[in-house]
């Protein structure tokens, strides 16, 4: 015969296990809280068949679900332990003790539930709301288009008025447009081979673009084999019911779309995104690669998630050395860079002349990329190289090492100066630029002062942010600074329209540019073009499309109005080196192709592609030391 304290312990092993199978499926304790009565009416059929009397007590019952819920992780002897010392936390509590928690716990249950619910609620207030459109930060490719154009009916435009009235009430907008320049992970190789063979090697420039045609001549004769083997198969068997595939204008359907858009002519607008979507591709043409991205960001605009995307990509660091590849590329590609940073080093080095000590400030120095080859220049100098002082001021970045990536440049500037024997000191600055004052940069008086900026500043705030604008702020600070010669380089665009349908179309007819130099130049499948497409100008036109008000990081402006602006903050401008432009000119001859135009206007040095100029750079003097002189 069984004793009744071994019946009992079996029967609730029992029940025990057939609460398990019924719960096993439920993800939260708090559930179990909520679901009580309906838990109730299920297990009261297993007492009945068990010959058992349903407890009368509910707060009893839950008290003893409460214990399986905290035991379940050991299950085997968890249990059995709870049930055959029925005296346990009577001996832990006393009998006040045990009926004090049998009186409060429906009250306390309630509470729990509520603090959960709260919590919930909280939480989803803190956590975006992107799993409708998600991003795949390694193809950039966009799903969830169904919930994403029910989500678009309800998205509404809400910075503008906010952004007139408070043009700095949202500290994490003015974060993001400080730091969009800065997703490059700093925690890995400083220097190494592969850094010096591109930044101070130019015959490495010269065999890079030779690859490139190379590349590019094989990849045509491999397709024109493809067509005629196509052809010839096609010959052969005659089909009678295909029809010749349909060319199609991706250019217009993007702007159609942009128009259904701006009306908010949704339906339609769905309508042209599948089209777009059916012909577009990150890996064919210029125009195929060119849709995939633009159709990218009007499907954000349409799910109103555009700069949440566009902070998610950001936030996805760039390895140093990746982004030395695509620099590699883009030299070896495009003469802008090196014929900007010729610019800008031949102008220092006639500045300088011979004196001892010079001072660059470099305003927007990243990863520096500029500077190793002038170094390597003043170790060449006759009479000994100069000492050289560089301070190097970028935006902070978010997290416990604001300034890593400042940092890394300095350390990396300094193994190449001790490799020339260039003495050399270094100050980083991780600030945003119209905050610096003068007394940071420990300007000394005997040294020549030099203040660079190159293609940093279509990230500052302009007019619609505040009416004294940061761009304004900036150029006085450097007013201020009164350098012996201001170097600026700028990113030529005309896509900062606060409307949004001109701002499409002309930074639409921007990137088809840049699009069709790459697929001119560049094979289809280079890893390095890949990375440049998706990292740099994806992200890019993600956010001129997609994001408005302050979350618009992307501001280009042309350069006769940073013309305007410069001679409203002081300075005068210098004419263009004619032997410069000159070296330049012979550069693109010799190593790039013929659609290439550099030439020269009202003081600026200028570069483009088929006749849209994209990079202009020109050297300024504040007014007082011109008329000086």
């Amino acid at each position: 015969m069984e004793s009744p304290e071994y019946c009992e312990i079996n029967s609730n092993m029992t029940l025990d296990y057939i609460n398990r199978l019924l719960m096993e499926n439920t993800d939260e304790k708090a559930s179990i809280y909520q679901q009580h009565d309906a838990l109730q009416a299920t297990e009261k059929p297993f007492y009945d068949i068990l010959g058992q009397a349903y407890p009368s007590s509910p707060k009893e019952t839950m008290i003893r679900t409460n214990s399986h819920i905290d035991c379940l992780q050991d299950s085997s002897n968890s249990y059995t332990e709870w049930a055959g010392s029925g005296s346990f936390a009577s001996d832990i509590l006393g009998p006040q003790g045990m009926q004090l928690v049998a009186n409060d716990w429906a009250s306390e249950r309630d509470r729990l539930s509520s603090q959960f619910q709260r919590g919930a609620e909280e939480a989803n207030k803190l956590v975006p709301s992107i799993e409708k459109l998600l991003v795949d930060l390694d193809s950039n490719v966009l799903s969830g288009y169904n919930q994403m154009i029910g989500a678009a009916t309800g998205q509404k435009i809400k910075h503008a008025s906010k952004i007139q009235n408070h043009p700095h009430a949202d500290l994490e907008l003015l974060e993001a447009r400080n730091g969009k320049h800065l997703a490059i992970s700093a925690s890995e190789t400083i220097r190494d081979e592969t850094f010096d063979s591109v930044l101070l090697c130019d015959w490495e420039v010269h065999s890079d673009a030779a690859y490139l045609r190379e590349m590019k001549v094989k990849e045509a004769s491999n397709s024109q084999q493809n067509v005629q083997s196509k052809e010839y198969g096609q010959g052969q068997v005659k089909s009678r019911g295909k029809k010749k595939e349909q060319w199609i204008d991706l250019r217009a359907f993007l702007i159609q779309c942009a128009q259904a858009i701006a009306v908010n002519n949704l339906p339609f607008a769905g309508e042209l995104l599948k089209k777009i979507r059916q012909h577009a591709s990150p890996y064919g043409d210029s125009s195929q690669r060119l849709a995939h991205y633009f159709a990218n960001g009007l499907e954000a605009r349409l799910a109103g998630t555009g700069f949440k995307m566009y902070q998610k990509l950001m936030e996805k660091r760039t390895r140093a050395i990746d982004m030395l590849k695509a620099y590699r590329l883009f030299v070896a590609a495009c003469p802008f860079a090196r014929v900007a940073y010729y610019f800008s080093n031949q102008t220092i080095a006639d500045v300088l002349n011979r004196q001892p000590k010079v001072h660059i400030i470099d305003f927007g120095i990243t990863i520096g990329f500029q500077w190793p080859s002038l170094i390597k220049r003043f170790a060449k100098r006759e009479g000994g190289p100069p000492k050289l002082r560089i301070t190097g001021i970028g935006v902070p970045h978010p997290g416990f090492r604001p300034s890593a990536m400042i940092d890394a440049t300095g350390k990396r500037l300094a193994e190449y100066a001790e490799m020339f024997h260039v003495p050399f000191q270094y100050q980083g600055i991780a600030s945003r630029w119209e905050n610096i004052c003068t007394e940071d940069l420990n300007i000394d008086k005997d040294e020549v002062l030099i203040v660079n900026c190159m293609y940093q500043t279509k990230y500052l705030g302009d007019e619609t942010e505040d009416i004294d604008s940061a761009r304004d702020r900036v150029l006085r600070i450097m007013k201020k600074i009164n350098p012996e010669v201001f170097i600026l380089g700028i990113i030529n665009g005309s896509y900062n329209s606060p409307f949004f349908l001109p701002r499409f179309r002309e930074v639409l007819f921007h990137y088809s540019s840049l699009f069709d130099m790459y697929n001119t130049i560049v094979a289809q499948n280079d890893e390095a073009r890949i990375l440049i497409e998706r990292d740099l100008l994806g992200t890019d036109v993600l956010n001129v499309v997609a994001c408005e008000g302050a979350e618009r990081i992307e501001r280009p402006e042309t350069y006769k109005q940073w013309q305007a602006r410069s001679l409203k903050a002081g300075f005068k401008q210098l004419p263009v080196n004619q032997a410069i432009l000159k070296r330049s000119i012979d550069e693109k001859k010799k190593n790039y192709h013929d659609d290439f135009v550099i030439n020269e206007d009202n003081g600026w040095l200028l570069q483009g592609w088929k006749g849209r100029i994209m990079y202009a750079v020109s050297s300024w003097k504040p007014k007082e030391q011109y008329s000086n002189k």
